[in-house]
């Protein structure tokens, strides 16, 4: 018996760890004939006609402190945002109104924001010419509402898909791709392409089912068989991936360990870069819950595993990244 074996070995049967078997990545079975691009296309089509309200993920909610200004763009938008002495969030342009000095290089004391450049304090409400924006903390991201960017009809809420109750674990990762939301998203509603562009993540993937290309909000899924791995050790998980609206995607595990856990992916327009080609944030929440006694144990260590979960999203996304920024490539060069 090998060691991964004897290992796997040990765990009691409840826990549904499963030995790898060695599989020759070269001698896969091909999933080029079932991704097909007018289905990915039609998927995309759906998702983008799905109302947003114009809310755009920003940042995780850890990332807005009380004891400084977070800053940032949105679809070319300076914004900055901060929290004041009970958490609320606070969120408005970047300039300040009196000579435009960025805002996010500033203070926050006693809840209010400070210019750097001469002392001009916000508190959050519209005063000398600076408006707050609309915002909101769902408690694992942070949102705002910028109208003249998503040119929607506004809702007064962002579009939050449903997440884990009670006790879990939540980890945010953040990067940034050459390409624009659409391509992002496109890369999600091609699940065909993980065991062979992640082997070192997921294997024994199959899609069990796909959207037919009339499908109704109900039927508007894709239904992933797939096995998660950790070495020679591997969770297999039956995974459902939606679009709620146009710039996220949820992966939801609807069966094996961990059902109801999700990973939210949202792609948000930063704006142009310095070689005015389009800049996109990957912002992904992983939301982890389990029904397992000893998953409660493991919030203690939470401190020492969001890392981890971090890590393994950015290396994933690192590649991801890679494939929608070729997406974006190809479509700019063929109309240039």
């Amino acid at each position: 018996m090998s060691i991964t074996s004897r290992l796997a070995a040990r765990f009691p049967k409840g826990v549904p760890l499963q030995v790898v078997p060695k599989l020759d990545w070269a001698n896969q079975k091909p999933t080029y004939q079932d991704a097909e691009p007018a289905l990915i296309n039609a998927a995309l089509h759906r998702a983008e006609q799905r109302p947003s309200g114009n809310w755009f993920v920003f940042a995780a909610s850890s990332d807005v402190k009380a004891d400084k200004p977070f800053g940032t763009r949105v679809g070319g938008v300076e914004i900055v945002a901060w929290r004041d002495q009970v958490g609320g969030l606070h969120v408005g342009p970047a300039a300040c109104p009196h000579l435009g000095a960025d805002l996010a290089t500033g203070t926050v004391n006693c809840g209010a924001l400070i210019c750097p450049w001469h002392g001009l304090k916000l508190e959050g409400a519209r005063e000398f010419g600076w408006k707050p924006m609309r915002a909101f903390d769902d408690g694992v991201l942070v949102w705002v509402r910028l109208d003249r960017v998503g040119g929607e009809e506004p809702l007064d809420q962002p579009v939050i898909p449903p997440r884990p109750a009670g006790a879990r674990l939540a980890a945010v990762t953040r990067l940034e791709g050459i390409c624009e939301p659409s391509d992002v998203i496109a890369n999600r509603l091609d699940p065909w392409h993980g065991a062979w562009f992640h082997p070192y993540s997921f294997t024994q993937l199959e899609v069990l089912s796909a959207p037919p290309d009339d499908a109704d909000e109900d039927a508007d899924r894709f239904l992933v068989a797939v096995t998660f791995r950790m070495g020679r050790l591997g969770v297999p998980v039956i995974a459902e991936f939606t679009t709620p609206e146009p710039r996220t995607i949820v992966m939801r595990i609807v069966d094996g360990e961990g059902t109801g856990s999700v990973v939210e992916t949202h792609a948000t327009p930063i704006g142009p870069g310095p070689d005015g080609r389009p800049r996109t944030a990957v912002i992904e929440a992983v939301i982890a819950q389990s029904d397992r006694t000893g998953f409660k144990y493991s919030l203690r260590a939470a401190p020492l595993i969001t890392p981890l979960m971090r890590v393994a999203a950015a290396r994933l996304w690192r590649d991801d990244l890679a494939y929608a920024e070729r997406r974006f490539a190809l479509r700019d060069n063929s109309s240039s």
